[in-house]
């Protein structure tokens, strides 16, 4: 199947499989399967769940109900529950009760209920994403109810085949050495060490020029021919190391004298030079690891060489030199650069990778994988730089989660109709 073909259904949702109906607590168009866990209660069979007076999902069995609501006013989402009993409120002393949360990785949350005024309060938060299968127990004057329905937000389901054509790639959520970086700037240089200025070594007549400008040569090519002045002898003046002449100053019926006759420049190896301002001096030393970013072509990994101890006078920074392979001709001298100095290490027990962040409701979040199944994890995060970002809490340690398109799966999910109102 054509690759563009399948990112443009993924990207609109429209995948024969993928649709899983997206709901929350709050929202009254919640496609429910409720189903008895005994004899005695009945089954919902898909239908809409009525809201009740406090705005949760009412249950009713036998002139028994009750009405579960996720509060999350002001404080961190909790389950309320209001019981009633052949249409009147119930005292929730009444009222013994429990709700079992399964999420999507086979975690089972479970949460007892205390009597608070006049409902029952869950004991503990409900954490995100709220994408459950819920199962509810209550127990009234001796008889046990029963009612389960699903809730699923932020969940779609993509099979392997349509992921694999689509390019969506997944890892391992897990430990990391989070490098701490600074941002410099700089030029490349000719190293001054494999810069030669050719002279005549006598005074006398150019009779021949056999090498220009842009040419390359090799140390002993003949670069020019001169005849003495003194012995009236014809010499040659040869290339002095291997480079690239960037100058030619001689012409044929030319005197030679002091002045340089070419300059030619071994740029197999370069210097780049960063400038380093202010406070940053003492974060940068000789040793540190670089990655220097041309404007264009690849980054090349180097360590910083030397610090200088002047500061230029117009700018006050310092220049932090690092020296660079150039076999393949990649850096100029005068180029602008960017190099990424890691100037400290941390390791982290959880990271994920940037390029798997998206923007989910007033969450970051990425996308954990369960076979062809996908869902939200919502995320607090540490540390971060332009890779990395450490994981504090919302996604467990070893959780396959998407890094290659993951933007496809967010553009399904909404798709969907993944809303949760907070």
């Amino acid at each position: 199947m054509n690759r563009n073909i399948i990112l443009s259904l993924l990207a609109v949702g429209v995948i024969a499989v993928a649709a899983w109906q997206m709901t929350n607590f709050d929202e009254p168009n919640m496609a429910t399967s409720a189903m008895d866990h005994d004899q005695a209660n009945d089954e919902a069979g898909g239908e809409e769940i009525p809201k009740g007076p406090h705005g949760g999902k009412l249950f009713e069995k036998d002139g028994f109900a009750i009405e579960l609501a996720l509060y999350e006013t002001g404080v961190p989402p909790e389950f309320h529950v209001y019981a009633y009993y052949q249409g009147q409120p119930l005292s929730p002393d009444a009222v013994e009760l429990e709700v079992e949360l399964t999420r999507l990785d086979g975690q089972v949350d479970r949460f007892s209920f205390v009597p608070l005024m006049d409902y029952l309060r869950g004991q503990g938060v409900v954490t995100e994403p709220h994408s459950f299968d819920v199962a509810i127990t209550a127990k009234h004057i001796g008889k046990t109810y029963q009612w389960s329905f699903a809730s699923y937000e932020g969940r779609t389901q993509i099979p392997s085949v349509l992921a694999k054509e689509a390019g969506i790639e997944t890892e391992i959520a897990g430990p990391v050495m989070l490098a701490e970086t600074l941002v410099l700037t700089g030029r490349v240089q000719t190293d001054p060490n494999r810069l030669a200025q050719v002279r005549a070594r006598f005074d006398g007549v150019v009779r021949k020029v056999k090498r220009n400008i842009g040419e390359q040569v090799k140390k002993g090519d003949v670069l020019v021919t001169v005849q003495s002045n003194e012995s009236l002898q014809s010499y040659n003046v040869k290339a002095p190391i291997n480079g690239l002449i960037l100058r030619r100053d001689v012409q044929v019926g030319g005197v030679t004298g002091d002045s340089s006759l070419f300059t030619i420049a071994d740029l197999s190896k370069v210097w780049v030079e960063l400038d380093v301002f202010g406070r940053d001096r003492s974060r940068v030393k000789p040793g540190q690891a670089v990655t220097v970013e041309p404007l264009e072509g690849q980054a090349i990994n180097g360590t910083i060489d030397w610090v200088s101890p002047l500061a230029a006078h117009a700018s006050q920074s310092v220049q932090a030199r690092v020296v660079l392979d150039n076999t393949n001709g990649q850096l100029s001298p005068g180029q602008f650069v960017r190099g990424r100095v890691t100037i400290a290490e941390h390791p982290v027990d959880l990271a994920v990778r940037q390029s798997a962040i998206q923007g989910f409701r007033d969450f970051q979040v990425v996308f954990a994988r369960y076979g062809d199944r996908y869902e939200v994890r919502m995320l607090e995060f540490g540390r971060q730089n332009g890779e990395w970002a450490e994981v504090l809490n919302g996604l467990k340690p070893n959780t396959e989660y998407v890094t290659g398109n993951s933007y496809l799966i967010k553009a399904d999910v909404e798709k969907s109709g993944a809303s949760h109102d907070h």
